[in-house]
C-alpha cells in the first residue's frame, strides 16, 4: 500500500521526530511508512491520517493489487 507520509508531514513541517513522539512509535517506523518497508495497523493508519486532519484515504492509497497480494 502506497502512502502520502511524507509529503503531507513536509507540507505541514513536521519533523520524523515530532510525528514519531506524538503517535507513540519511533521515528524508524515513520521512515519505513514513508519508504513503504511497512504498512501499518489500522490503528496507526487511523492515528496518522487524525494527526494530520485528514482521511485515511486522503493519506494512504489503496490500489486494486494491494487486494489481490492480500487474498493469495
Amino acid at each position: 500500500m502506497k502512502n502520502k507520509i511524507e509529503n503531507i508531514r513536509k507540507e505541514q513541517g513536521i519533523l520524523q521526530d515530532e510525528m514519531a513522539k506524538a503517535l507513540g512509535v519511533s521515528r524508524q517506523t515513520i521512515s519505513s511508512l514513508e519508504n513503504g518497508r511497512y504498512n501499518p495497523s489500522i490503528t496507526l493508519a487511523y492515528k496518522i491520517a487524525k494527526y494530520f486532519r485528514m482521511t485515511i484515504e486522503e493519506v494512504f492509497v489503496f490500489e486494486e493489487e494491494d487486494l489481490a497480494d492480500s487474498v493469495k
